[in-house]
């Protein structure tokens, strides 16, 4: 392919060890496929990436048999959600009676997640992982896409491959070399991640906070909390414009348990902004290419359902696909199975999503935002039943792909 560039052949290579990523290596692995996942970091540790492991992907770590083992790495627990209007709690989501092994959310740190997948691929002879190696583009012949160009620590590297899987993120490089463009679905909230201490004294659970216009999500880290504060899109600059002093104030304002933690928010680079969106592709495919994970569907972090169902696009990847990998071709029937296996669950789960930012935000962002509780809210206050019904759609979701 050109001079002090080396070949590689395998029979998928992945771009991105993220949770899809990562777990479709993983599984194609266990069923004997050669497979190669490229990390663009030399390792997992980024702050500040979705990290709520669901009962959904918990059964699934019980059907490979490592949910012993994946559980001793360090988590917590969290077995309802709640939210704060002022002082007012409103549970809202209880995992408790779900009938799965796990009945909880498992906050874990993404990086003890990855780390672990990459361990028990790497148990298996045909799993490689290639750290500090970015994909850059496409390679095609004859209108099929044969492989990519990647740049590595050692420099650039051709890897042929029966199948490349997108598995870039929200801003795939691969995507777009591949010419698939997402559609667009909207979203009116952009989030400001940043840390505050935590007191043994604070309370154990995660939960968000609304006050006057304003929301914190805040996640138990046992020593501090994880906090994302809301803003409505592109509201960035005006907080910053604001000052330091201002959004110290606001947190304490929404959160006064912690208010006088906020001081060690001293500077903007004590913040990290998330710029959300939620878009799909209609059409996640093309011969010898795939996209799953964020690189097919980018989620809101309502409901933090973005690593589950990129997980569950994993599992349903290698059930229909390890097969045509195996007998060293992949078709377009295989790759449309696949799209209309996991598109329904995708659009349903974005739509609820769309729907309670629209109900939700809307309200919150407003500019005569009240703190009482929303009217259909306090039905979950007075029927504990009705808590059951969110744990359902976040825990287990749509359509839950269990490995073969």
């Amino acid at each position: 392919m050109g001079e002090g560039i080396d070949d590689i052949r395998t029979g998928c290579v992945i771009a991105g060890g993220g949770p899809a990523g990562m777990m479709l290596g993983l599984l194609l692995a266990r069923k004997g496929v050669e497979v190669i996942v490229l990390e663009k970091h030399a390792d997992f540790l980024r702050d500040f990436r979705g990290d709520t492991i669901h009962p959904s992907t918990l059964e699934v770590m019980k059907q490979l048999g490592l949910l012993e083992d994946f559980l001793k790495r360090p988590h917590q627990k969290v077995a309802r959600l709640s939210a704060f209007f002022g002082e007012t709690e409103v549970p809202f989501a209880d995992f408790s009676h779900l009938k799965v092994a796990c009945p909880y959310v498992a906050m874990m740190p993404q990086w003890e997640f990855l780390d672990f997948l990459a361990d028990a691929g790497r148990r298996h002879p045909s799993f490689r992982v290639m750290m500090q190696a970015k994909a850059e583009s496409v390679v095609e012949e004859r209108g099929r896409v044969v492989g990519i160009h990647a740049t590595t620590a050692d420099g650039p590297v051709f890897i042929r491959a029966d199948l490349v899987v997108a598995a870039d993120g929200r801003h795939s490089t691969l995507r777009a070399a591949a010419g698939l463009v997402p559609r667009e679905l909207g979203a009116p909230i952009d989030a400001l991640w940043l840390r505050l201490p935590r007191l043994p004294s604070d309370p154990d659970d995660t939960f968000g906070r609304f006050s006057k216009g304003r929301m914190l999500v805040m996640i138990n880290r046992q020593d501090y909390w994880q906090c994302a504060y809301l803003i409505p899109k592109g509201g960035y600059a005006a907080v910053k414009t604001a000052g330091i002093e201002a959004f110290r104030a606001a947190l304490a304002e929404v959160a006064p348990f912690v208010a006088d933690r906020t001081k060690v928010i001293t500077d903007w680079k004590d913040v990290s902004l998330l710029t959300i969106t939620v878009n799909r592709l209609e059409t996640w495919h093309r011969p010898g290419f795939l996209a799953i994970g964020d690189a097919a569907h980018a989620m809101s972090p309502v409901g933090g359902v973005g690593v589950n169902l990129a997980v569950q696009d994993a599992v349903a990847s290698a059930n229909i696909l390890a097969e045509p990998l195996l007998s060293g071709f992949v078709g377009n029937g295989d790759l449309a199975a696949l799209q209309r296996r996991r598109l329904f669950p995708t659009r349903v789960t974005q739509r609820l999503q769309v729907l309670a930012q629209k109900a939700l935000f809307g309200k919150v962002f407003a500019p005569d935002a009240e703190t009482s509780v929303p009217p259909p809210l306090r039905l979950f206050r007075r029927f504990p039943v009705l808590r059951r019904i969110p744990a359902r759609i976040v825990g287990i979701g749509v359509r839950p792909e269990h490995v073969r």
